[in-house]
């Protein structure tokens, strides 16, 4: 990339010493002429004052994790790839590395919980559909996903099995999980010996464990495909007892502070030839069971399809105060916003009004108030609020000129989070009345001092719908016409910000388009339609994606938006985006490659009738046959025959979310129509590569490819 810049940085002087020449051969005018060459030379030189390594390879927070009484706190962090865990008491603020993981070798940490002397883990990945856990480094020996015990003290590690879904008992001394769908039990976390046993079995496998305020009966989550249950396990009378089994799928239970109830989410069971579709919403209920009758009543309704958002994004989707008041997320007045219900379902109340999302949330230890992320006030970013349960009385607690997410309530009135900028990566802050203290920082040699602070902009779609992006203009360059990009991401159950991303997968989209911009080229995020951060309706767009894509007329009004400004060459505009980003990126180079000149597609689909077909029942997005045809119709492969620019193509090949094959497929229909393709392809990578040596082949192939395609004028 570094050759490919120098060489163009040379073209571009010897073009401009050829048109000067001609135009006066005077040794006057010769030195002049030599100043501006010069000045040109350094107005280039400064797009690549900085690496992509000193960027991407910067320390990344991914996670935050508190103890179960709230005095310690963990994080997990990225740094090139290797992932480590991080500690710090409250009493005693001394962050510490508890782990020292080296290699980029793909592995995540994830599933963090602990008490004040010890900490759990799951260290390796997920299975795919033939039961194989990604290996993205291509390891020699398999690894499974292993629950590690540490020891805080002395850094003491010990593997305890292999499983996920860590969950420790009320009085610190227990450790369940679940291994091949049955429950094991660790029955003494604190001894120098970790020697699980079998718990219970169910049919159909379990899932979110939840201890009993006493620690004598665990519920569970039993899922069964088109349908779940949830029901409890007492250990003492080694019991698995149903709760109110119906026709539906039953989730998130919660237990009563007293131990005899547990409330949990339900929403209705699948008509026959029906497919989950993420894109709808659902209608559910809120049921509260009683413990020893198992039976249940419904204690609120949504008046209408309000709950699929949450249930897409789970994150403590029900929870139940000590003053008997159950929490809940729900869209039924048009925003994802926080309820408080009585649990005899009395007094519903809306903790967080407004025209703004709320994300996730925190108790603290006397469940009089929470701690929530939102957008309110602020479209583009998210900052931590306060509520006050009872009154409803709220406060903005965080600085609006960072980004905070993931807000956990320690003891002694400590808040933590996490906070990005637009030139840090995210961190982690504790909070304490006016005093504020960051955990970690970025390495020495980031550049915070050479990235741009990206614009919020807004420009109208076909239809009119208003839509925002963030507009990434080169500094210290006076040139005008130079190469666009656009950048759209994926979901596309998402929305990009003013800064960096609370994902890692859109931290790294966010890094790729400041070096971009660093490299000369006016970049767009696009937030178009179907995203988060502005509304149900506009999440729930009409004839979106397989059924009319709807939203591409947003990133065809983005190129337009571009063609207009000064600093943008009309004609070197390019595409990039990955997963439904890659969808879009085909979709505009096959419907309009007269507008846009070049693209980077990564692991996009390209035929949603295949998607429904075959990827699962209906896609995932509810394609029958009777909608195949629009489908197909709504797919990049329907209008190959006027795709005519370039296209980079890139995936793993151990994609769980797209198809490998949708990019095989595309890339061989592209070189029957001789239409110029190139391709990048990583063996035992995911869909949200989990090697930072991925990433960094994909943004240098994807930099290297718009370089020659669109740096040079027609």
């Amino acid at each position: 990339a570094k050759k490919l810049e120098l060489k163009r940085l040379f073209h571009g002087i010897c073009q401009r010493t050829k048109i000067i020449l001609k135009m006066d051969k005077s040794i006057k005018r010769l030195n002049i002429a030599i100043s501006i060459i010069l000045l040109f030379f350094i107005q280039q030189f400064n797009f690549a004052q900085y690496t992509l390594e000193q960027t991407l390879g910067a320390p990344y927070v991914q996670s935050i994790h508190s103890s179960l009484d709230k005095t310690a706190l963990a994080w997990v962090v990225n740094e090139k790839g290797a992932r480590n865990i991080w500690h710090t008491s409250t009493d005693n603020i001394q962050p510490k590395r508890l782990t020292n993981y080296e290699k980029d070798d793909g592995l995540e940490i994830s599933q963090v919980t602990l008490t004040s002397a010890f900490l759990f883990f799951v260290r390796g990945n997920g299975y795919n559909k033939r039961g194989q856990p990604a290996n993205p480094a291509s390891l020699p020996t398999t690894p499974h996903p292993q629950i590690h015990r540490l020891r805080i003290a002395d850094n003491t590690l010990q593997v305890v099995d292999m499983g996920s879904g860590l969950v420790i008992s009320p009085d610190g001394k227990q450790l369940v999980y679940t291994k091949n769908g049955n429950v094991y039990i660790l029955d003494d976390i604190t001894g120098d010996t970790t020697q699980p046993r079998l718990l219970f079995e169910v049919r159909s496998g379990v899932s979110s464990l939840t201890w009993s305020p006493n620690g004598n009966a665990i519920a569970f989550v039993s899922n069964r495909d088109d349908h779940s249950f949830v029901g409890y396990y007492s250990i003492s009378d080694k019991k698995v007892s149903w709760l109110s089994p119906e026709f539906g799928f039953d989730q998130a239970p919660v237990w009563s502070p007293d131990g005899t109830q547990i409330a949990f989410w339900r929403t209705p069971g699948l008509n026959k030839d029906e497919t989950p579709n993420l894109m709808k919403g659902q209608p559910f209920k809120i049921i509260v069971a009683d413990v020893t009758t198992g039976k249940g009543q419904t204690i609120w309704q949504s008046p209408s399809a309000d709950g699929w958002f949450w249930a897409y994004f789970p994150y403590k989707m029900l929870q139940w105060t000590k003053e008997n008041k159950i929490l809940f997320y729900s869209e039924h007045e048009d925003w994802n916003h926080i309820y408080a219900i009585n649990s005899d379902g009395t007094e519903l109340q809306d903790l967080t009004p407004g025209a703004c999302e709320v994300e996730n949330n925190s108790l603290t230890a006397d469940n009089t108030h929470l701690y929530f992320t939102s957008n309110c006030e602020d479209t583009n970013r998210r900052h931590i609020w306060k509520v006050n349960i009872k009154s409803g009385e709220s406060e903005l607690l965080t600085d609006k000129k960072g980004i905070q997410t993931n807000p956990i309530a320690l003891g002694n009135n400590i808040l933590a989070y996490r906070e990005g900028t637009y030139n840090q990566p995210t961190t982690i802050m504790l909070q304490r009345g006016d005093t504020i203290e960051k955990l970690t920082t970025p390495s020495a040699n980031f550049p915070k001092s050479q990235f741009v602070q990206p614009q919020a902009v807004t420009f109208k779609s076909a239809d009119g719908l208003t839509i925002h992006g963030q507009l990434f203009l080169p500094s210290n360059v006076t040139n005008q016409n130079l190469p666009a990009v656009i950048f759209m991401h994926g979901g596309p159950v998402r929305q990009m910000l003013l800064g960096y991303h609370y994902s890692s997968y859109y931290a790294n989209a966010y890094i790729m388009n400041q070096y971009l911009a660093s490299r000369g080229y006016v970049v767009l995020s696009v937030n178009f339609r179907t995203g988060i951060g502005y509304g149900r309706n506009f999440r729930l767009a009409e004839n979106q994606g397989p059924r009319g894509a709807s939203e591409y007329k947003d990133i065809l009004a983005a190129g337009k938006y571009l063609q207009g400004r000064s600093e943008v060459d009309a004609k070197r505009i390019g595409l990039w985006g990955g997963s439904y980003g890659g969808y879009l990126t085909a979709m505009g180079l096959a419907k309009n490659s007269d507008l846009f000149k070049a693209g980077v597609d990564l692991h996009g689909v390209h035929d949603w009738a295949w998607r429904g077909r075959d990827f699962m029942p209906g896609g995932d997005w509810g394609l029958t046959k009777a909608l195949m045809n629009s489908a197909y119709h709504a797919s990049p492969v329907s209008e190959l025959q006027y795709w005519s620019s370039p296209v980079l193509i890139i995936s793993g090949d151990d994609d769980r979310n797209v198809m490998f094959s949708q990019s095989i497929d595309l890339k061989n229909k592209l070189d029957k129509l001789g239409v110029y393709n190139e391709s990048l392809v990583f063996p035992d990578e995911v869909h949200g590569f989990l090697r930072y040596n991925s990433w960094l082949k994909t943004y240098e192939s994807a930099l290297d490819f718009f370089n020659r395609f669109l740096q040079n004028k027609e």
